[in-house]
């Protein structure tokens, strides 16, 4: 059942349009000024508001000045109940934030349709998405949907990027979001001694490049195509916005990060306490898996030695002298340009 806060300061008006509510169907709140309501939505967040303009202690313009401000609020429909007509008014409605205006006196089913086609715009986005079968399009598709926002300007023009090209370097201004359409991205950062230590590997489906856009920082490590790939660009401040404004889409993109983040954590983890032995034969088994999601037929790890040294972060002649012994062990086949790991279940008994 969804919750609705009615905030308005006339009694009747109140009470009649509470009950209407309820015979609806919603849970209602209600408030008869602005403080007070801002209060019980703290309390209990609603799923929309409906709030008069004109009100003692703090009027509408204020109470949804705080709602956009307050983390745990914003992004809450907002539906403005009024009977100020002026077009300046609504204009100041508008440019705050406000999802709709219904003037006074206004009848039921209009009231009813409002508050419905307002919820309804935040259950489009689905529970995932099939990011390597088209489903960056559709999610950006169902966030503008969700989003109302007109000014999204989504570049979503495939870019070419050659093998060894620099995406960004270290230092560069972050101004977009990346996603691998295509091919393969490394991540990397050079030690004082200019060591390379591979943070990330993004392939089709990923996405890189946002977590200096979340911060507002600087690129922290270089991005460099490990073979020839394409990508779309999301420009930051269309992406931001979609974020701030809407918890929904913020939620989805966090869900598409997280096994991410995790990978990246599991990966530290390996790398501090883990042997050499255990690092790779991981790392092997990681990477087999990605590969063989996205060629069944061929799972072949087409990662160099260089790259796969700095990503498990050891020296090359470490790493080989490692997988020699897995090969002499019939465990991977070792090719000039692919690993393909034969046998996984005894690369992972074996992986101590």
């Amino acid at each position: 059942m969804k919750t609705i806060l009615l905030i308005e300061d006339n009694d009747l008006i109140r009470e009649n349009t509470a009950e209407i509510l309820e015979l609806s169907g919603y849970n209602v709140i209600t408030a008869e000024n602005g403080k007070i309501g801002v209060e019980k939505a703290l309390t209990t967040r609603p799923d929309l508001v409906v709030c008069d303009i004109m009100m003692p202690v703090l009027d509408g313009y204020g109470v949804l000045h705080i709602f956009n401000q307050n983390p745990q609020l914003a992004g809450v429909p907002f539906i403005f109940l009024t009977a100020k007509t002026e077009r300046t008014d609504l204009r100041r409605g508008m440019e705050l934030g406000a999802d709709d205006y219904l003037t006074k006196p206004f009848d039921s089913s209009e009231l009813l349709s409002a508050i419905a086609g307002r919820l309804s715009r935040f259950q489009h986005l689905k529970p995932e998405y099939d990011l390597q079968a088209g489903g960056l399009e559709e999610f950006l598709t169902d966030a503008r949907a969700v989003g109302s926002l007109d000014s999204l300007t989504t570049d979503r023009r495939p870019h070419s990027v050659p093998r060894r090209q620099i995406v960004y370097a270290e230092g560069d201004e972050a101004t977009r979001l990346y996603f691998v359409q295509a091919g393969r991205v490394k991540t990397s950062k050079a030690t004082a001694a200019g060591k390379e230590l591979i943070t990330g590997l993004y392939q089709t489906g990923d996405f890189f490049g946002y977590k200096s856009l979340l911060e507002g920082t600087p690129h922290h490590d270089t991005a460099v195509a490990v073979e020839d790939a394409t990508l779309l660009y999301i420009p930051a401040d269309d992406f931001t916005q979609l974020l701030l404004r809407n918890p929904e889409v913020s939620r989805q993109f966090v869900r598409l990060l997280a096994g991410r983040v995790r990978e990246q954590e599991e990966l530290l983890l390996d790398m501090a306490y883990n042997s050499l032995r255990k690092r790779v034969a991981d790392t092997l088994l990681r990477l087999h898996e990605q590969y063989r999601r996205l060629s069944p037929a061929d799972p072949g790890i087409p990662l160099s030695r260089d790259d796969m040294a700095a990503l498990i972060g050891t020296a090359p002649e470490s790493l080989s002298r490692t997988l020699s012994e897995f090969r002499q062990d019939g465990i991977i086949e070792l090719t000039p340009k692919l690993i393909r790991v034969l046998q996984p279940e005894k690369l992972r008994r074996s992986n101590w």
